[in-house]
């Protein structure tokens, strides 16, 4: 069986140029989903939207994944939101941490997820499923967000009622950070749907695009060239049509070296 490499044998198998961390908090949401915090290591500079390649020793071999960092850009530490694959060859191990492990982190970090690949606009939406909220958890507590928009709509679409915890924990931790609540004001709007149980707002975030209701709901004309800009992270299936979707309505992909009205991010999909 696999085993990961124990705390006190992981120094010796560290692999140059990379970071070795200390995780600092794990939080279990549901039996697929948990988050984790862990030290940032000194010199490491990141923007928010951002991922990073995380793993662990699992039997003398590092194995990496593509992580979003969760976290903003001035935050001490590190956070991460994961999923759970019982067979997974690295989730299997990750959610088994605990306080005082070690993860490991390649140092450079990348990704399409940022504000500098958006051209200027006054509406930012971030369309989010499952895991795919990570990037925006690290953007929505950016001041540098609101600094660049009046309005910020966050959607987060799971199966499951229990699967949007996290998101709505982001938003009471906004509003409880004394700082960072008084530079998001009434900015920051968290549009939740989830599609296999009852709830307020039902259904997959594509549909609900295409048939006008999430408009409706948000009180908020269509897509706009001239005033939405959207981000996009989830399933593959999700990207594919939310970017037939804003195709549609006339707004253009964009990339760090080249801004537009919308980014995806195709390093992983959850």
């Amino acid at each position: 069986m696999n085993a990961p490499a124990k705390t006190e044998d992981l120094a010796a198998t560290v692999p140059a140029g990379v970071y070795a961390e200390t995780v600092t908090n794990v939080q279990h949401y549901t039996d697929r989903l948990f988050r984790f915090r862990m030290t940032r290591p000194d010199g490491f500079r990141f923007r928010s939207g951002e991922f990073a390649m995380i793993g662990l020793v699992v039997d003398g071999k590092p194995i990496y994944r593509a992580y979003s960092i969760a976290s903003p850009s001035w935050d001490e530490e590190l956070e991460f939101f994961s999923i759970k694959v019982p067979d997974g060859p690295l989730t299997s191990h990750l959610q088994q941490i605990k306080q005082g492990d070690q993860v490991l982190m390649r140092k450079k970090p990348t990704g399409t997820l940022v504000l500098d690949a958006l051209t200027p606009g006054k509406r930012l939406y971030m369309f989010s499923t499952g895991t795919g909220i990570a990037p925006f958890a690290s953007l929505i507590r950016d001041p540098e967000t609101y600094e660049k928009f009046d309005e910020v709509i966050l959607t987060h679409t799971c199966r499951e009622v229990s699967e949007l915890k996290y998101g709505f924990d982001l938003v009471e931790e906004i509003a409880k950070d004394e700082l960072l609540s008084e530079v998001v004001g009434g900015k920051l709007r968290h549009y939740a749907t989830v599609t296999r149980e009852p709830f307020p707002y039902q259904g997959r975030i594509t549909d609900l695009i295409s048939n006008g209701k999430m408009f409706a709901d948000l009180g908020v004309a269509p897509f706009d060239p001239a005033v939405d800009r959207a981000m996009i992270c989830g399933s593959a299936a999700m990207l594919k049509e939310t970017k037939a979707l804003l195709e549609q309505a006339g707004l253009t992909e964009g990339a760090n070296s080249k801004p537009g009205e919308f980014v995806i991010e195709r390093a992983f999909v959850d």
